[in-house]
């Protein structure tokens, strides 16, 4: 009797993981959004249209951005958590999506209320300055700052921007104070660190790269655990002696309940596209680098970047405005 049973079971079991794979390969029925909660024109836009392009090749359907900026990311989780859970509905998230919610006190957790499908892409910053400020090396940077506290200004794209939390974390882990400048986007607050206004930022690689080359800002380190492929004689802060690690990234979620079959579709889908020499050629020219990861190591990383930006938003004391 028991060996019957288990017979039984073993072919429920077969039949049940024999069903899974095929609700993943029926998907998708339908053209596919993924929603991007920022403007076009910009880094995590650009990188998803590209994806789009060669998912909708995967899985001929038509796949569609459909750009939501507003309330850092909290306009496109509001749409995404009422989109029906059957994968027909994606977006693209940053380290912004999860600040946000921590530091607006946002009904949402990224973690809890979403599904996570793969993480795309992980960008560092470069810290640069202005040229006329006495510092070529980060140690003299830190010694100027502590000698002057509170009177160099750096910039940011806005607060709670992935930018401003890097900044509080350089100065928590190096003990000094410099002035916040938030701007709307670092587009505009170019202008003022090439004119001097501003003397510092942790820009994107790609973004300051061509103010770095022609002098009009100097970088003193990366981000990143290693250094950039675009700033090759650049030394990360850890090789210049700030333990401060951060890379920016961009990512795919899904509404909770998407079917794990489903999941791993657009998962395994997305590996192949970002690994495509075309596309690590590209995001390699900006700065940035190309990233395939299971749902469970992208939930683990925003489990991660949840903890730790909730640690300096507490340590920083920073409020939201």
């Amino acid at each position: 009797m028991k060996t019957s049973i288990g017979m039984m079971q073993g072919v429920l079991l077969a039949a049940m993981l024999a069903a899974l794979p095929a609700q993943g390969q029926n998907y998708p029925v339908r053209p596919v959004r993924v929603i991007v909660p920022l403007a076009a024109g910009g880094g995590m836009d650009t990188v998803t249209r590209g994806l789009a392009q060669k998912l909708a090749d995967a899985f001929g359907q038509s796949v569609v951005v459909d750009n939501r900026p507003g309330a850092g990311s909290l306009v496109g989780l509001e749409i995404l958590a009422g989109s029906a859970p059957d994968g027909h509905t994606l977006m693209m998230i940053s380290a912004t999506t999860v600040i946000h919610p921590i530091l607006y006190k946002s009904r949402f957790d990224i973690g809890r209320d979403f599904t996570p499908v793969s993480q795309v892409t992980a960008q560092g910053y470069t810290l640069v300055v202005h040229p006329t400020l006495p510092a070529k090396s980060v140690s003299e940077l830190v010694q100027y700052v502590r000698a002057n506290p509170d009177k160099l200004n750096y910039a940011s794209s806005g607060i709670g921007s992935p930018i401003h939390m890097t900044t509080e974390l350089f100065q928590i882990a190096t003990g000094t104070r410099m002035t916040h400048i938030p701007f709307k986007g670092m587009g505009a607050a170019y202008a003022d660190l090439v004119g001097g206004r501003i003397q510092l930022s942790f820009a994107t690689i790609i973004s300051s790269l061509a103010h770095v080359s022609a002098g009009r800002l100097r970088a003193l380190a990366v981000t990143p655990a290693k250094r950039a492929p675009a700033l090759p004689d650049i030394p990360t802060l850890s090789e210049a002696g700030v333990k401060v690690v951060v890379v920016n990234w961009y990512g795919l979620i899904a509404p909770a309940g998407t079917p794990k079959a489903v999941i791993g579709r657009i998962s395994g889908e997305t590996a192949k596209a970002m690994q495509l020499p075309d596309v690590t050629k590209r995001l390699i020219a900006e700065g940035s680098e190309a990233v395939t990861s299971s749902p469970q190591a992208f939930a683990a990383h925003i489990r991660a970047e949840h903890e730790q930006w909730t640690r300096v938003i507490k340590q920083a004391g920073i409020r939201g405005q």
